[in-house]
């Protein structure tokens, strides 16, 4: 069955990312070791509750404050949180435009309001615009926004499910091998990305 739907992450996909920016802003703010706490491919549930639209920013900087015994201002700890989101990769982008008229394109990405917040800044400055879910995708599903995260199977039966996609004839796309499992278990084509600058040419010959 031939592809009619590309189901795509956004970190590490679309948007650089760096966790160890992450890891060593809040270690200078005195939480050793943050990776007890939060890494790429595991996060406590504070983190996932965040992720889940599950509490308030507010309600997650204190809380983390109380977690961590952190001395420091909102601001600090956003700033922290925020290191690791960098610049778009241009080039991933302007592909998922041409590609707008052969495929039915859906954003699934794993964030949190603090994260959207900025990375929708990040894409202002660097291209001027503010239209990055509309230009891009057919539906942006973000898991604060509908309480979900990968690599959950029900966030994958519920795109299924809302937007009557079949995995079968879906791409999905992603850097963490966690939510490439599950969505190979249900039935999706998967393609790992390993370097943000190669998958647009390595799904060639998938798609």
């Amino acid at each position: 069955m031939s592809v009619n739907t590309l189901l795509v992450d956004l970190g590490g996909v679309l948007l650089h990312l760096d966790y160890s920016l992450t890891k060593q802003a809040f270690e200078q703010l005195g939480v050793h070791p943050f990776d007890e706490y939060f890494t790429q491919h595991r996060s406590n549930d504070l983190f996932e509750k965040l992720e889940q639209g599950q509490i308030s920013e507010y309600d997650f900087i204190k809380e983390l404050r109380v977690r961590t015994r952190l001395h420091a201002t909102d601001d600090e700890i956003i700033h922290a949180w925020n290191a690791m989101l960098l610049q778009f990769e241009e080039k991933n982008l302007k592909w998922l435009e041409q590609m707008r008229s052969r495929y039915q394109i859906i954003l699934l990405s794993n964030t949190n309001q603090i994260h959207y917040d900025a990375f929708m800044l990040i894409y202002q400055h660097q291209f001027k615009a503010s239209d990055f879910n509309e230009r891009y995708f057919d539906v942006a599903c973000y898991s604060h926004h509908i309480q979900l995260r990968k690599p959950d199977v029900s966030i994958f039966q519920y795109v299924m499910d809302k937007y009557n996609i079949n995995p079968a004839s879906t791409l999905f796309i992603d850097d963490t091998i966690g939510n490439i499992q599950t969505a190979q278990h249900m039935g999706f084509l998967a393609h790992h990305v390993k370097h943000i600058e190669d998958w647009t040419t390595e799904i060639q010959s998938i798609i």
